[in-house]
């Protein structure tokens, strides 16, 4: 979400903001009641087009509703963007006063994504578009109790009476997608199918309790939401992976633009990838020289064998998972790394099937309108069971101790989790339900390095070769994103640069260098990782002998997940320095 620099929002344009009438002739109250109202229009008729991210937000007026992908609905909708992006370039030519400007820079900018994604791209073409969408849309119902769980019961029925009607869309709508969307949708589709199976066949049959009536409608609905899957697994098998002749490439226009609008990171694409580049080999660098304090005489692969001996079995993950997050905690409150508002604890459990799309780890919060279910997951995948032994082992050998102890801080404390219990205090509604993924992940990946800097693992070159292995994942995304979809690279030249440069095995390689096919910009790992401590050195010589690390950190997650750049005008008013 691409937002202007926050030097129009200064003092002296509030200072506009008040008194006599602007030149569009309304006074500064009437604009602010126009801006909150475009504000309410366009999260309306976002959670009407994405009824299953309403509830995950907290708005469970969606909660009986399942996206309506057909197509006639997905091109109204990209009429309705056209004519809301219209009315609020309208908006922005009123001055406003920093508040009511930031949220309307965010909106006009994630309308401009979707119009991106769905206009230009046309995402809906492909079938990874909608292959999470049924298991995504059910399992919020079942894993939070913000209701009664018969009353949630009615609305996964509902849910799953639509799921016929996704599956058609699907068909109906893919057209030559890459392989490699194809390949990831087969695999989703049919781990969704024994998820609802089993785990939500067990869960409806306790949520009845002695409700025959309401059982029966769940299972008759299942029974057709479970024929469609597997008919459309077949399909995807059969028919579409032998069309699948689409390039995954978006372009380098495209690829800027989703940057500009997504991240608010304007650099050439030949700067961008020189940054990239440059942090690669410097972590490269590190990795070599550490690898020789942990395994000395063996080559940096043979050291990193050496960490992802002791891994868990795949019985022991979720419990071996569970014994770092405490350890992380206690580190960030004794270091007074950043006040923890809460004494709430994620819970540790497997990823669910449809959302094991290349994610190795993964943290689920409660939305930010929950007023009820506290819930949160901190997901760990699991090798699939139809995996063989070898991919089983190279699969665990990413969860060995240092490497799961650097997992933790970015997702639970204080990387994701923690940013989450500060979701409250984000200043606007706007806020709370947009962000950025420099931000976010930006400052879960920062948050892995700061952390040892302060003393995490007790300076044991383990953690720190498991710091830096994690780090050279994410330069090696930031740099298949850019060269994958700028430079023509195949899925086998960015597993090469996976496996040589960051040190990966074969297959966790792969699935890697495959995410980097369908998600073109998470290059915003490092990205962010490098804004934030752009800015922290920047907000520390401002601040002097003022500064304080907790202070910084308080400061920056408690502005929401909002593009870096914008933090930096907020936390330092008329500051020009460059974000990198």
């Amino acid at each position: 979400m691409r937002i202007r620099t926050v030097a129009i929002c200064t003092a002296m344009l509030l200072a506009g903001c008040t008194g006599s009438k602007l030149e569009s002739g309304k006074s500064p109250e009437e604009v602010r009641a126009a801006a909150s109202a475009f504000v309410e229009t366009y999260f309306n008729s976002y959670f009407r087009f994405n009824p299953s991210e309403g509830t995950a937000a907290g708005f469970h007026q969606y909660d009986a509703q399942l996206e309506n992908r057909a197509a006639p609905r997905i091109r109204a909708r990209v009429t309705e963007l056209q004519t809301q992006a219209s009315q609020v370039a309208e908006l922005q030519k009123s001055a406003l006063d920093p508040q009511y400007s930031v949220d309307l820079t965010l909106i006009a900018n994630r309308i401009g994504s979707e119009l991106l994604d769905l206009g230009t791209l046309r995402t809906w073409r492909s079938p990874l578009y909608y292959a999470g969408t049924p298991g995504s849309a059910v399992d919020q119902l079942i894993k939070r109790n913000f209701a009664p769980p018969e009353s949630r019961l009615e609305s996964v029925t509902a849910r799953l009476k639509q799921v016929p009607a996704l599956i058609d869309a699907m068909r109906d709508n893919t057209r030559e997608p890459p392989k490699e969307f194809t390949d990831l949708s087969i695999r989703i589709v049919k781990g969704s199918i024994p998820f609802f199976r089993n785990s939500v066949s067990q869960w409806a049959e306790t949520a009845a309790g002695n409700n025959s009536a309401l059982l029966n409608d769940f299972s008759v609905a299942n029974r057709k939401a479970l024929a469609s899957m597997e008919v459309m697994a077949r399909h995807l098998e059969e028919n579409v992976s032998l069309l699948s002749t689409g390039s995954y490439a978006i372009g380098p226009e495209n690829f800027a633009k989703k940057l500009r609008l997504d991240e608010m990171a304007e650099i050439p694409l030949d700067k961008l990838l020189a940054i990239g580049e440059a942090r690669l080999q410097q972590d490269h660098k590190a990795f070599i020289e550490v690898a020789r304090h942990v395994a000395p005489g063996k080559n940096p692969r043979e050291a990193m064998a050496v960490l992802e001996a002791q891994h868990p079995s795949e019985a022991d993950l979720m419990n071996f998972a569970k014994g770092t997050v405490e350890a992380a905690r206690q580190f960030v409150i004794a270091k007074q790394i950043i006040p923890i508002p809460s004494e709430d604890l994620p819970r540790i459990e497997p990823t669910p099937a449809y959302a094991r799309s290349g994610s190795f780890a993964s943290m689920d919060t409660p939305g930010a309108f929950e007023s009820s279910a506290k819930e949160a997951f901190y997901y760990v995948t699991p090798p699939e069971k139809d995996w063989k032994p070898g991919h089983k082992e190279e699969h665990l050998r990413l969860y060995n101790r240092p490497v799961m102890d650097m997992i933790t801080v970015h997702e639970a404390y204080p990387g994701h989790y923690v940013q989450f219990l500060y979701v409250k205090q984000f200043p606007t509604r706007t806020r709370k339900l947009i962000y950025c993924g420099s931000n976010v992940e930006g400052w879960a990946h920062y948050a892995e390095q700061m952390v040892l800097e302060e003393g995490f693992g007790s300076n044991d070159p383990k953690i720190r070769l498991a710091q830096l292995s994690e780090a050279l994942v994410r330069d090696a995304r930031y740099v298949a994103g850019i060269r994958l979809h700028t430079s023509g690279w195949s899925v086998e030249q960015a597993t090469k640069l996976f496996e040589e440069e960051a040190f990966m095995q074969p297959a966790n390689a792969f699935e890697e260098a495959r995410r980097g096919t369908y998600n073109p910009t998470y290059l915003y790992y490092t990205l962010g990782k490098m804004q934030i401590y752009k800015l922290r050195e920047d907000y520390k010589k401002a601040r002097g002998a003022g500064y304080s690390l907790a202070k910084f950190h308080e400061e920056f997650v408690k502005q929401g997940g909002i593009p870096v750049r914008l933090i930096r005008g907020i936390l330092l008013p008329g500051n020009t320095e460059s974000d990198l």
